[in-house]
């Protein structure tokens, strides 16, 4: 396998565990077949001393391969990340959470991906669910593999699970960047790339182990949720990617869902939005 370049960009911010943390990074660099040649780490805002001593050990550990980069106040994972995108040397960049785990052979998947695929500028894999260890992960969230699958599926449902995306630097600049849009700034960004003619695809295998956590259903309903999906159908019929009668139908259904009961929505997240993990 040849050599390809690449950062990983991690955005950090105070309600992190450094428990967690230290597991995340064990497994972007120790546990890893293909080390990264640079990690991107952005503090969003002051992370207290428990946080600190995670990433004052890792910078130990890693030396100058860890770069990371301290914001004065939080502001948001997306304008964080756009401001790691200014400090990434290389042109592709592999997004990673900072409480997730990845496979220890997830960048050697990715990159062998990236160089059977040349014209694929955004891609990310399947990830398994998990709460406190991934022992007791149980569930396995599906995305799309082809081109034209993912393309419609967006339509409906966000097509990358964006803690195990990978992009082209240069394409994500190019268009803008993350933008503001209330915790939905990774779909508004796939819509755009996706909207301006870019190729796009999904690794077929598990990439990395995402915690969830038990409260994970009570953050994604309410007014604000729903205001964020009116925004993401106002963004979708701008850019053309559906007929307006089609759209409006999806966002009654994707938005009367963020206003329903907690333990409802947890309903349909785990009999229909994910699949039960094979043992």
């Amino acid at each position: 396998m040849s050599a390809l370049c690449f950062s990983v960009l991690l955005s950090l911010y105070h309600k992190e565990n450094f428990l967690a943390l230290d597991q995340c990074f064990q497994s972007i660099w120790n546990d890893q077949t293909i080390q990264p040649d640079e990690i991107i780490l952005v503090l969003d805002g002051p992370i207290g001393e428990d946080l600190s001593q995670c990433v004052q050990k890792w910078q130990r550990i890693i030396g100058k391969s860890l770069r990371v980069i301290p914001l004065s106040q939080n502001i948001g994972l997306g304008m964080a990340l756009n401001e790691g995108l200014k400090h990434c040397s290389h042109d592709w960049v592999f997004r990673m959470d900072t409480d997730d785990i990845c496979l220890p052979d997830r960048f050697e998947k990715q990159i062998e991906y990236i160089q059977k695929n040349p014209d694929v500028v955004l891609f990310s894999g399947q990830i398994i669910e998990f709460n406190e260890t991934i022992e007791d992960a149980t569930k396995l969230k599906i995305v799309p593999t082809e081109y034209e699958e993912i393309k419609k599926f967006a339509l409906k449902r966000c097509p990358f699970n964006h803690m195990a995306v990978a992009y082209r630097k240069d394409i994500i600049l190019g268009l803008g960047g993350y933008q503001h849009h209330l915790l939905m700034e990774d779909y508004n960004l796939w819509f755009r790339v996706i909207g301006a003619g870019y190729k796009v695809g999904n690794h077929s295998d598990v990439l990395l182990y995402a915690r969830v956590g038990n409260g994970m259903y009570a953050r994604r309903k309410g007014w604000q949720y729903f205001k964020s999906e009116k925004k993401l159908l106002d963004l979708k019929k701008e850019l053309k990617l559906q007929g307006s009668v089609a759209a409006n139908l999806i966002f009654l259904a994707r938005a009367s869902i963020r206003l329903i009961p907690s333990n409802m929505l947890a309903f349909i997240y785990n009999n229909f939005l994910r699949k039960n993990k094979s043992k």
